[in-house]
């Protein structure tokens, strides 16, 4: 039956469920495309209609998202052949992550309400602003609320794809509604090694590089962009005057419900055979942490089927 899936067992000693993820997230092309097949595109050419996106990108990156299961390729003319991309249940229960990440670009970056589609909750008839709670308890959940250790397929070799690094096109190719400031989180593999160690706990340079495994060069240039992104924010150690340490921003800890959301779909649909990469507790319950979203003004769990998303208006329209 088209539009549907079941998760995929992953090779052992192999990418894990977060290497994925992030290959498939990390990825601002991906994500505009998955943004406008919830808009209602389905054909190759409803996504070149849609954006300045050339058929060799438009070509490749749905296959890559079809080969992952998030689309299939279903035939809607026979002569000559045409095919349409179908969401499967694994594409679209990609929204949890894609509104997460509006709402924290629509929070933090100053231009992000011109450029994001906005969400509207059908049982309250509002425009919401996703929030995150316990699925065990219902409880609000956020970088405090929830503890993260290393399951069976975590150690970092597997964590993040080699070649997950920023596929970002020149501006001009740039649609006005890909998550500049997302990526500068998560579509470099270094960048979301750093992130991964600051959600963690580290705080020293010892600690960022011993985490993340990178050459001292990177974290320094890591530390540098974050802190100037205002995702870290670097403070005198308390016992050594030569010494700083880097800690979450406001910005940084906001930003949680975005990687809760991408470790939950990446864990549901990719099982790696040793089992998880990480397994996270709610300290509130004490029951193993699944995310869940309600709307900010009604409380109601939020559901793909009660939630819409309206494209911007096109301000040269």
């Amino acid at each position: 039956m088209p539009g549907t899936t079941t998760f995929t067992t992953l090779e052992p000693g192999g990418d894990n469920a977060l290497a994925v993820t992030l290959g498939i997230l990390g990825d601002e092309w991906n994500l505009w495309i998955l943004r406008s097949a919830l808009l209602g595109a389905r054909r190759y050419g409803d996504w070149i209609a849609r954006g300045p996106i050339s058929h060799a990108v438009l070509t490749a990156r749905l296959g890559r998202l079809t080969e992952a299961g998030l689309f299939e390729k279903v035939a809607y003319q026979q002569q000559p052949v045409r095919h349409e991309y179908v969401l499967t249940a694994r594409g679209r229960s990609v929204w949890t992550v894609l509104v997460s990440m509006w709402a924290w670009e629509q929070r933090w970056s100053a231009d992000a309400e011109a450029r994001l589609p906005r969400r509207r909750h059908t049982v309250c008839g509002q425009l919401f602003v996703p929030r995150l709670v316990c699925a065990a308890c219902g409880a609000p959940a956020d970088a405090h609320d929830v503890s993260v250790r290393t399951g069976p397929s975590g150690e970092w070799s597997r964590c993040v794809p080699a070649a997950a690094g920023r596929r970002r096109s020149g501006r001009a190719a740039r649609t006005p509604d890909i998550v500049p400031h997302t990526m500068e989180l998560v579509g470099n593999r270094w960048s979301a090694a750093l992130l991964g160690s600051a959600h963690r706990g580290a705080t020293r340079f010892g600690e960022f590089a011993e985490q993340m495994g990178a050459p001292p060069a990177v974290v320094t240039d890591r530390l540098r962009r974050f802190t100037e992104l205002d995702v870290l924010a670097p403070r005198p150690h308390p016992g050594r005057a030569d010494w700083v340490t880097y800690h979450l921003t406001d910005k940084g800890l906001a930003f949680f419900p975005v990687i809760a959301c991408m470790i939950a779909w990446g864990q549901r649909w990719f099982h790696a055979p040793e089992g998880p990469a990480l397994e996270t507790v709610h300290l509130g319950c004490g029951a193993p942490f699944l995310p869940r979203l309600v709307c900010d003004r009604c409380d109601g769990t939020l559901h793909a089927a009660t939630i819409t998303i309206e494209d911007v208006p096109d301000a040269d329209g």
